[in-house]
C-alpha cells in the first residue's frame, strides 16, 4: 500500500505548500498539493470553480482529490485549508502521519495579503481569516499527530522541525 510520508494541514498563510516543497526536496520525494490537483481536474482555478459552480462543488472535487492522493502518493502532501471540513477526509487521515502547521492570525494575514485568488477571504481578509481559523482549528488538531507553530519561522526552519518530528516518530515505531 502506498502512503504519503506526511500530510500537511493548516489554515491559509501557515505555509503548507511552501513547506511541503522544501520537505519533499530534503526527503528526496515528490510533492502533491490537492489544490493543484483540484485545479487540474476542474480545468480551472479554484477561484473560478467557486464562482462558476459554488463551494459545495469545489468541496466534492477536493474530497475526491484527497482520497486519490492518500491512496496513490508516497511523498509529501499539502491539503487545501478547508479539506478537513469533510468528515470522510478526516476519517481517511486517521491512518496517516499528519502535520498541522499552526499560525497566529496576525502572521497569517501578513502572509496571505489581500487574499488574491482565495475566494473565502474576499472582503475583510482579517475577519474572514479569523472566522476560518476559529471554525477549523479544532479540526486541524483532531487530525494531526504533529504540530508546528510557524509564526516566527521561515520555511527552512519549519522543515527542520518537521524532519525532526518525523524522525522522532520513526524512532518510536
Amino acid at each position: 500500500m502506498t502512503r504519503p510520508v506526511v500530510v500537511i494541514v493548516g489554515p491559509p498563510g501557515a505555509g503548507k505548500s511552501t513547506v511541503a516543497e522544501e520537505l519533499a526536496r530534503r526527503l528526496g520525494v515528490s510533492v502533491r498539493d490537492t489544490d493543484t490537483d483540484v485545479e487540474t481536474e476542474a480545468g480551472a482555478s479554484i477561484q473560478d470553480v467557486f464562482i462558476d459552480h459554488g463551494e459545495a462543488h469545489f468541496r466534492a472535487l477536493e474530497e475526491r482529490a484527497v482520497a486519490q492522493v492518500l491512496d496513490e502518493h508516497d511523498g509529501v502532501v499539502a491539503l487545501g485549508g478547508g479539506a478537513v471540513l469533510s468528515e470522510r477526509t478526516r476519517e481517511r487521515l486517521r491512518d496517516h502521519r499528519v502535520l498541522f502547521l499552526d499560525v497566529g492570525l496576525s502572521q497569517a494575514v501578513r502572509r496571505v495579503g489581500l487574499g488574491t485568488g482565495r475566494p473565502l477571504l474576499l472582503g475583510n481578509v482579517r475577519a474572514q481569516l479569523k472566522q476560518l481559523m476559529d471554525a477549523r482549528g479544532v479540526l486541524y488538531r483532531e487530525v494531526a499527530d504533529l504540530t508546528i507553530v510557524t509564526d516566527d519561522l521561515d520555511p527552512s526552519q519549519v522543515a527542520d522541525q518537521a524532519l525532526a518530528l518525523i524522525q522522532d516518530r520513526e524512532d518510536d515505531r
